[in-house]
């Protein structure tokens, strides 16, 4: 039904137009499924707020950006283990998907895309009158 095409899991250098920007980027894990009226999209944003997520739909193609910020700046780490970056994904959309009723939200670091499908071409009876 759907064309999504999924680099591999775990840290990758984005390709395409963000390699020019540098830095150490994210491909974060997701999950989709399918129900009769949509495909479902949700992925991993661990330190990720809504107003830092760039969701994109443009030319058959979904794009996800999304900026951490730094954990506590101000503070000198004893200890740092969770590396920053931003994180970076994208998907290729079969045309089935309405893109105009796209829509996503994000909660506790989790985004949640819902991609509806579009209405499927149905006949239509055409009333034939005589005069």
């Amino acid at each position: 039904m759907a064309d999504l095409s999924m680099p591999p899991k775990g840290r990758a250098e984005a390709g395409g137009p963000e390699s020019t920007r540098g830095g150490v980027y994210f491909s974060p894990r997701v999950d989709i499924c399918e129900t009769d009226g949509e495909l479902l999209l949700m992925a991993d944003l661990p330190g990720v707020r809504p107003e830092d997520v760039d969701l994109r739909y443009e030319r058959g193609e979904l794009v996800l950006h999304a900026r951490v910020a730094r954990r506590h700046p101000e503070r000198p780490l004893l200890l740092h283990e969770y590396e920053l970056g931003d994180f970076y994904r994208a998907f290729t959309i079969h045309e089935s998907i309405d893109a105009s009723r796209i829509e996503a939200e994000c909660k506790n670091g989790v985004l949640t895309v819902h991609l509806p499908k579009a209405e499927p071409a149905r006949p239509k009876q055409i009333n034939v009158r005589s005069q």
